[in-house]
């Protein structure tokens, strides 16, 4: 109830309409890449940077960085290049794709993400860097993580797999990047989705890894978190143990 309350709150202030801020900033290739900044505390706080599923984008994470701004974290919810709408919220950073007639296949977005977490990393976070992804994004950071050591300090995935084998990738695109994550990774998914990551988990050798799974159907990418879903909380409880744990 108290979650809920805070969230109602957020909505009164009118703080979820688009973040605190909405910024931009470039891909490597000149694509615009928008994203709303959650921006609460210190630069010295945690910062978490946050990723979308696909056809979607960052209004995914309307109710959920204000709640994370009440647990103490800066924020920044980042439009990938391959995405379309949720929340009323329009992906601009695949408008920006398109306009420049670039691809917009999940594998594109890979850019987008590294660009977004050097942003972060060189204007807002003084503290720990942590990266979150839901479904396609949730394989990409795990990518990122093991594909750059020493870049973030933690890694949320919400429903990985390896999700782009018909985009040109090898089937082990993610596992075997995954190989090389050190740090501490928190995965989860809806209970039936637990064989699409299994191997990915399996494969990371971090001492600090843990994943959850709900007794309860459960929910695909970030969105389990929503308050509309009745065993929301559960998953919460799961997300708020992990990151007390790597404060």
């Amino acid at each position: 109830m108290f979650r809920i309350t805070i969230i109602l709150l957020f909505i009164s202030l009118g703080a979820l309409a688009q973040g605190n801020k909405t910024i931009s900033f470039k891909s490597d290739d000149g694509v615009v890449i928008t994203a709303d900044l959650y921006m609460m505390h210190d630069k010295t706080k945690p910062f978490i940077v946050l990723f979308h599923q696909a056809n979607w984008s960052r209004g995914e994470y309307l109710e959920i960085a204000p709640e994370l701004n009440q647990l103490g974290y800066n924020c920044m919810a980042v439009d990938l290049r391959s995405g379309g709408s949720v929340n009323n919220v329009n992906n601009q950073t695949m408008q920006s794709a398109m306009s420049a007639m670039k691809e917009t296949k999940y594998v594109n977005s890979i850019p987008d993400i590294a660009a977004a977490i050097q942003y972060a990393d060189e204007y807002y976070a003084e503290g720990k860097l942590i990266i979150w992804g839901s479904s396609y994004s949730s394989s990409l950071v795990l990518h990122y993580a093991g594909s750059n050591p020493g870049n973030v300090d933690a890694v949320l995935s919400f429903s990985p797999g390896e999700y782009f084998r018909s985009q040109g990738k090898p089937a082990d695109f993610i596992t075997s990047s995954a190989k090389n994550i050190t740090i501490p990774v928190f995965i989860t998914s809806a209970k039936g989705e637990q064989n699409s990551w299994q191997g990915i988990y399996e494969a990371i050798p971090s001492e600090s890894k843990e994943f959850y799974l709900p007794d309860t159907p459960g929910n695909h990418g970030s969105r389990a978190l929503w308050s509309k879903f009745g065993d929301s909380l559960r998953y919460w409880d799961a997300v708020e143990a992990f990151l007390e744990k790597i404060n």
